[in-house]
């Protein structure tokens, strides 16, 4: 590409860029040639990398208080092969949340239950209708695999007596090249949350045909391949490491006994106890082929949570493949507004605004810091945070709020080295992020916006 083809695609660029609640000068554009020649962006980073960097700056401004370039550490980016900078406004398309798989994005939106976007371009690629009066909230797409994507739908798009839309929840699997549906599984109920549906070893296992029972289904054909189900005054939450399924199973009375851990067979459903831990807990998440638990306070009583308050702790445990435990001690810093264990690290924000880094591995505190964007300050103020994503490769830990703005964190030192903001449009949109690479993806309700953060490289 031409020196003045360069110049006419970051004019292009620039000039589509919305500019909104940005301190950007109105001879942006202009400014911004002058720059890029002084720096020789196309002979020092390549057309592509010049353009991504050129529109990260138009879209979050130049200077306005941000670590100088000279003081920031190096961090070198790299974009996909391919990828451009990219906006979209996905009406019905995205809504309810979206994951990365490869170069693709599989969302779920009020019109649409399953739709694949370019993760390079943004282009919408296919759709699939939504039954009856279509879905809502956050009930993300469950997971892609083999080219199979796996997401919730509505069972049916009849009327009832009433007039209404007639309950009920599906699992569908869709072919990821043409966005076929190639099977429906209905659920036992409406409930979509992270544990109704998981991905195991050769099987997709799914709360149905009824509570209190999971079905292990062959993920191309929706045929069941086992079941397993557990009595009544029971309930098993459920988690996968490594593909085996895991059921942890307690009494639903006031003052629960013990939690039993259970291992499921992939291939056959069968149960083994690995081992029992007190009173009722709760999944935190995993960390390699470990489970990653909490206790929880005890039904209609706010006691034990009080007193955990007071003591500033949470009581974690560690269980590995093999029923091995590992009690650790989590600090507690305030009421927490958003919580994700990666790898080794559990990071947390409170409602206080302040982020903190926990590390499983030592049991210490790495850092504790502001945050850098607005925090809802009760979980009434819907809607709340992004859930934190990290980036291994630039070593950066990534906030979204539900007002625009973004704040990235040093993952070793908790130092603020980014900050950036989109138009999050209309208030009540959640919101989400999403890395490509190091590519972040900012979602609020129908609007994604794709760019390459700037950290001083």
């Amino acid at each position: 590409m031409t020196t003045e083809l360069v110049e006419q695609k970051v004019r292009e660029t620039l000039h589509a860029v919305d500019l909104d609640r940005v301190r950007a000068p109105g001879d942006l554009v202009e400014r911004v040639m002058r720059r890029r020649a002084r720096r020789r962006f196309s002979q020092v980073a390549g057309t592509a990398a010049a353009v991504a960097a050129i529109t990260v700056g138009a879209v979050f401004g130049f200077g306005g208080g941000g670590v100088s370039d000279q003081d920031r550490p190096a961090r070198p980016a790299q974009s996909p092969e391919g990828w451009q900078p990219w906006r979209t406004d996905a009406r019905g398309a995205v809504e309810r949340g979206c994951l990365v798989d490869g170069s693709a994005l599989y969302c779920a939106g009020s019109k649409y239950d399953a739709a694949k976007f370019d993760a390079n371009t943004g282009e919408l690629l296919w759709t699939v209708k939504v039954n009856g009066d279509g879905g809502f909230g956050a009930d993300h797409p469950v997971a892609v695999r083999d080219g199979v994507f796996y997401g919730y739908r509505n069972h049916t798009a009849e009327k009832g007596q009433d007039g209404n839309y007639a309950p009920g929840t599906d699992l569908m699997a869709v072919d990821t090249d043409s966005g076929e549906v190639l099977w429906t599984v209905e659920l036992a109920s409406d409930n979509r949350d992270d544990q109704a549906v998981l991905l195991i070893d050769g099987a997709v296992l799914a709360n149905a045909p009824k509570d209190r029972t999971l079905s292990a289904v062959d993920p191309r054909t929706g045929k069941v391949k086992w079941r397993h189900s557990w009595g009544k005054g029971i309930w098993c939450d459920r988690v996968v490491l490594s593909g085996v399924p895991y059921l942890l199973c307690s009494p639903e009375t006031k003052k629960p006994g013990l939690t039993d851990v259970l291992r499921l067979d992939p291939t056959t459903g069968r149960t083994t106890k690995v081992t029992a831990l007190p009173g009722r807990q709760q999944i935190v998440g995993t960390w390699g082929d470990r489970i990653v638990l909490t206790r929880m306070p005890e039904r209609a009583s706010v006691v034990f949570e009080t007193e955990q308050q007071k003591a500033g702790t949470e009581r974690l445990t560690v269980i590995d493949n093999s029923g091995g435990q590992t009690p650790l001690s989590y600090p507690v810093r305030g009421t927490p507004a958003a919580k994700a264990l990666v790898g080794d690290r559990l990071i947390s924000v409170s409602r206080a605004g302040q982020a903190s880094s926990y590390s499983l591995t030592t049991g210490k505190t790495l850092w504790t810091v502001p945050v850098g964007i607005k925090v809802p300050d009760s979980e009434a103020n819907w809607p709340d945070l992004a859930k934190p994503v990290v980036s291994p490769h630039r070593n950066v830990v990534y906030f979204f709020g539900p007002d625009g703005d973004l704040s990235g964190l040093d993952a070793n030192t908790g130092e603020r080295i980014w900050r950036g903001h989109v138009d999050a449009g209309k208030h009540g949109a959640m919101p989400q992020a999403l890395l490509y690479g190091d590519v972040l993806i900012a979602r609020s309700g129908s609007r994604m916006v794709s760019f390459l953060p700037s950290l001083g490289d």
